[in-house]
């Protein structure tokens, strides 16, 4: 019988989990697995490869459809990390505009360390919103399945139904209402019942809450054109 390979062990603090995660790398099994999904460039199915690779490696019991999307990326970066290289190579299309109408067009190539990588949200973030002083509502994250469930719908109602998915609870003086326990109908019927103002709030909310985003000072070696870009999104942090 051949010896087992021994594996290393990490632990990862989430900002939706109060203790560290432990994982493992991801094999050559289930690195060729995500690679045949990139290759495919549907996105459900690397979605669904990057949510199989996570839950095998995880080595602590928590549920990886309930983490909320920025958290499962910030895990993946680091089992991509920890399993193939810190590294990766990015590239970006300089967009500087050299003569009229034309942009430089150069690509520039650099180098990334993906542990540098940390969630980020705005300093005005919060997932308690108060619509007055005695009536609140109480935010969970979305997670991937929320998120894919709504990526192609193009009416109004989206932001409403996301709203209405991520509400953990609502509040007043005396008591808590937990979604879980309230019909979704009472619950769109008291979204219909707010404000605009107050609507904006819980927008608010997605905007502000946590992203896998990274700012980068790029210097084009053409044109000499510089300027401070972006990086957002898992699939940007692989060139």
């Amino acid at each position: 019988m051949l010896p087992k390979v021994d594996v290393p062990i990490y632990d990862l603090k989430l900002l939706s989990v109060d203790k560290k995660i432990r994982f493992r790398p991801f094999t050559v099994k289930e690195e060729k697995l995500f690679l045949m999904a990139s290759e495919s460039q549907d996105a459900e199915s690397v979605l669904n490869t990057i949510k199989q690779v996570v839950n095998n490696c995880i080595l602590s019991d928590i549920s990886v459809d309930s983490l909320p999307v920025f958290d499962l990326e910030y895990l993946f970066l680091n089992l991509r990390a920890r399993s193939i290289s810190e590294l990766v190579t990015l590239k970006y299309k300089c967009n500087n505009i050299v003569e009229e109408e034309k942009t430089c067009g150069n690509i520039v190539q650099f180098d990334l360390n993906l542990l540098d990588i940390k969630p980020t949200k705005e300093s005005n973030h919060t997932n308690k919103i108060e619509i007055n002083e005695k009536l609140g509502i109480v935010m969970k994250y979305p997670n991937f399945e929320m998120i894919e469930k709504y990526k192609d719908a193009k009416d109004s109602s989206v932001i409403v139904n996301l709203i209405i998915d991520c509400i953990d609870y609502i509040y007043d003086a005396e008591n808590m209402y937990y979604s879980k326990d309230t019909s979704r109908q009472e619950l769109e019927e008291f979204i219909d019942s707010l404000q605009t103002k107050e609507l904006e709030k819980l927008k608010l909310f997605f905007e502000s809450m946590p992203k896998i985003k990274k700012k980068l000072q790029f210097k084009c070696n053409k044109c000499n054109h510089e300027e401070d870009i972006d990086v957002e999104g898992i699939q940007s942090f692989f060139g």
